[in-house]
């Protein structure tokens, strides 16, 4: 009888052992299924070994959603939009901060080979540099003009591709203009404009949205020596000196037509302005 009785209860235990182990396993299973999405976290990056954190180790691979929460892997944002800054519902017209007695000389639309060769060569003599907003279809053709700016220390912006009203171009017209000008830029001097001036004056807020996605901020003018019109070497030296005071942004062309009247004028004004005590200077960089 003793025996007998004792057969139930070892067939008990076993089944109460069967489904202990069952009930582990489930719970190993479980445990497994949530704790794996946490195996890229970098706190666990040490267990794999010193092999694996040297310099040349690959990057884990992160799921786009993961890039904005793991911005130190190896995704890197794009490089105009580093500094963002703010869009502007009005370009710059002076630029009072550079100096009690400071001008600004800005030309657009070059550079042309012709002319643009002259203007660089005055302010050279003069060791005063300006700002030149440059057309990307110009600017291809005569990268050794742009390497000759940089060399010099002046200031290079984006004056658009093919220099049109952008008011009345789509956005994303504008932004193929502005953005393939910058391009070249970039490619040349080795760093993207931080200003853009808008052909003919003419800014809507598409255009500053775009130009401040791209890095850059607006410059416009305050005095125009309208050599475009070429009134004559004497009309435009007479323009830029009465419209001479501190903090004044001037504009003048070195192409998009015959601009020998330009060259010739600067020849005069430029020595003109540095003997009234302007000191002819350009933005400084942002960091």
């Amino acid at each position: 009888m003793k025996r007998d009785q004792m057969l139930p209860s070892r067939r008990t235990v076993l089944r109460v052992a069967a489904c202990i182990g069952a009930a582990a396993a489930a719970r190993m299973l479980t445990a497994e299924d949530t704790v794996a999405p946490q195996a890229p976290r970098r706190a666990a990056a040490p267990a794999a070994g010193p092999a694996a954190a040297g310099p040349g180790a690959p990057a884990p691979r992160l799921r786009p959603s993961a890039y904005r929460l793991e911005p130190m892997t190896a995704y890197t944002p794009p490089r105009y939009h580093i500094a963002l800054p703010p869009v502007r519902r009005r370009p710059f017209l002076s630029m009072p901060q550079l100096g009690p007695r400071s001008m600004v000389l800005t030309f657009d639309d070059g550079p042309d080979p012709r002319y643009t060769p002259g203007i660089l060569k005055t302010l050279r003599e003069h060791d005063v540099r300006a700002v030149f907003f440059l057309c990307g279809e110009m600017a291809t053709d005569n990268r050794d003009l742009l390497r000759e700016m940089q060399d010099d220390g002046h200031v290079i912006g984006n004056h658009t591709w093919t220099h049109p009203q952008l008011n009345k171009t789509a956005p994303a017209v504008i932004r193929s203009e502005i953005g393939r000008t910058s391009e070249v830029i970039e490619q040349v001097t080795g760093e993207p404009p931080q200003w853009f001036r808008a052909p003919y004056g003419a800014w809507n807020r598409n255009v500053f949205e775009i130009e401040a996605e791209m890095g850059m901020e607006p410059l416009a003018w305050t005095v125009d020596s309208l050599d475009w019109t070429t009134p004559g070497t004497p009309t435009i030296i007479r323009r830029v000196l009465d419209g001479a005071a501190p903090g004044v942004v001037v504009l003048s062309h070195d192409a998009g037509g015959d601009r020998s009247q330009s060259v010739a004028a600067l020849r005069t004004y430029l020595p003109q302005l540095l003997s009234d005590g302007y000191e002819l200077k350009v933005p400084p960089r942002r960091r």
